[in-house]
């Protein structure tokens, strides 16, 4: 594991959180405009941006073509905003580790 590997965010920003404080709400646009420049409905921007909705690829590159913001950083926000929702729940997951012969990746393969 590398040094960047054992490095966590303990609260990393949701994208829906950052579109709207960082270009939406800047630009003077409501939320139904802005949802017309991306061509998505209200509903569906108003989700992401009330951090209720995951930022999906497409809507991702929506906003970067609308609004320059590119589509591979707010991609990595949104995964590591799940990631952290993920540790956070890593007390419910129960899994015992694996004991037996290591699997070889590449008979997946085959």
């Amino acid at each position: 594991m590398s040094a960047m590997q054992g490095i966590r965010m303990k609260n990393p920003a949701h994208p829906g959180g950052f579109v709207k404080s960082e270009i939406i709400e800047p630009l003077g646009l409501s939320v139904t405009s802005a949802a017309q420049v991306l061509g998505v409905t209200r509903a569906a921007l108003s989700a992401v941006l009330n951090e209720r909705a995951h930022l999906s690829p497409e809507m991702a590159l929506r906003v970067e073509k609308a609004f320059g913001v590119s589509m591979d950083t707010l991609m990595r926000m949104q995964n590591s905003y799940d990631i952290a929702q993920a540790r956070k729940r890593e007390g419910e997951i129960n899994v015992a580790p694996f004991k037996g012969k290591p699997l070889d990746p590449q008979a997946a393969l085959v």
